[in-house]
């Protein structure tokens, strides 16, 4: 395999620092104070009190005086309401796998504050905990997928009765989670298929998706199927999987969030930060429907550990027939900072689609790479040149982030003074 970078071009260009000081997660303030937690495995928290069960078939509240456990695979269903007050803790049970799965027609409303935010954990004890000890929260609405018939149910061993997803409402309102926590999810089901901290399928432009934290995640943090989703403020930290994951035809807007990798949390199947396809099997995608478009700006991801066994490959990995527009955004430590699945004859068709603005690659091997590139795309100028704007360094994390230290001031913003060497 050649080891091909390509769009080297874009690298001669001028950076100016108005762009630089916007480039990374955003914010007046440190929006990770207060409501976040980087070290959960050696977290207190209650015991539980109350137990959810079965189906959740009417309005329901969640008090913060009380401590629940989710048993098995709770749903939501009849388009009840579930209301949980800012400062509640939910633990899902080990033994019976506890997931959460909000039906078609039902909401969530889990919206903390800063101060008092809705935390889902595992049922284990300090020290014990692990990535993938319970299922996770699964949000299904009625949003557009690109699978045939529109509608499709989500694989994850669910009551084919409830598991249904899709359907032809942009605007479809599954609820809120905001200053929301979830550690310790996405357990195993068999060899090939685990469960995800937040599985979003078919969920519409309506759901409120903001200041949300997914910890060790036994696979990807946060993955979309399809829909039309709105996000930002997301922290995805050691997943062993990807930390965003699309497919399905999602049309998604993504901002001001962070996704952290860990080598020795990495599995061998090559996880990212992003995933990026359009669908997972071909015979079942109807291709007259929309293609996955993600619009991702203020973005900061980052490696922050070495590892030489290969466990941390690319930042973004773009499959063909998906397509990005990324901008204003960090990414630090990676072999590759985007890597390109190319396979069809209109190779320079599909990159000409493609966006990238205004960022800094700190420390990567390489800044763009493909498996099927030949030599000559290398002199190809298949993004708008004089827009990009991407810079290139080989500074210290410390000398590009306000505070990265995970056990006592976490400040990923980027420090706003001129630090970049451009070439």
């Amino acid at each position: 395999m050649k080891n091909i970078i390509f769009g080297i071009m874009l690298f001669g260009m001028s950076f100016l620092n108005a762009q630089n000081h916007n480039i990374g997660i955003v914010g007046n303030e440190n929006w990770m104070q207060n409501w976040t937690n980087f070290k959960p495995k050696t977290t207190i928290y209650r015991e539980s009190d109350i137990i959810l069960s079965g189906k959740i078939v009417s309005n329901m509240l969640l008090e913060k005086k009380h401590t629940y456990t989710i048993i098995g695979s709770v749903y939501l269903i009849d388009n009840a309401i579930l209301t949980i007050e800012p400062g509640t803790v939910i633990r899902g049970d080990y033994a019976t796998d506890g997931t959460l799965i909000v039906t078609k027609g039902a909401r969530i409303i889990a919206e903390g504050t800063e101060v008092d935010p809705i935390i889902f954990t595992s049922s284990k004890g300090v020290l014990d905990r692990n990535s993938g000890d319970w299922g996770g929260i699964i949000i299904l609405g009625d949003a557009p997928i690109n699978k045939f018939g529109g509608r499709s149910t989500l694989d994850f061993n669910l009551d084919s009765r409830y598991a249904v997803y899709g359907g032809n409402n942009i605007d479809s309102d599954s609820g809120i989670l905001k200053f929301v926590r979830i550690e310790f999810s996405g357990r195993k089901i068999n060899s090939t298929k685990e469960l995800n901290g937040l599985s979003l399928a078919g969920v519409g432009l309506k759901t409120k998706l903001e200041n949300i934290q997914i910890s060790f995640s036994n696979d990807d943090s946060f993955e979309c199927y399809g829909g039309n989703v709105e996000m930002s403020r997301l922290i995805s930290f050691k997943a062993t999987d990807d930390d965003f994951d699309f497919t399905q035809g999602v049309q998604a807007n993504i901002s001001n969030s962070v996704a952290i990798r860990y080598p020795f949390y990495s599995d061998i199947s090559k996880s990212r930060c992003f995933e990026i396809d359009s669908f997972d099997k071909v015979e079942n995608t109807d291709f007259t429907k929309k293609m996955t478009v993600v619009n991702a700006t203020n973005m900061t991801f980052l490696n922050i550990e070495d590892n030489n066994q290969g466990l941390i490959k690319e930042a973004i990995y773009l499959k063909e027939q998906s397509f990005l527009n990324f901008s204003n955004s960090l990414i630090s430590g990676f072999a590759s900072a985007v890597w390109f699945d190319l396979n069809s004859e209109n190779k320079l068709d599909y990159l000409h689609k493609l966006h990238f603005k205004n960022l800094i690659f700190n420390n990567c091997k390489n800044n763009f790479n493909a498996e099927n590139m030949d030599d000559s795309f290398e002199a190809q100028n298949f993004l708008d040149v004089q827009n990009a704007g991407i810079s290139i360094s080989t500074k210290a994390l410390n000398d590009l982030i306000i505070g990265i230290d995970f056990k006592k001031n976490v400040d990923l913003r980027k420090i706003n003074i001129e630090v970049i060497t451009t070439r």
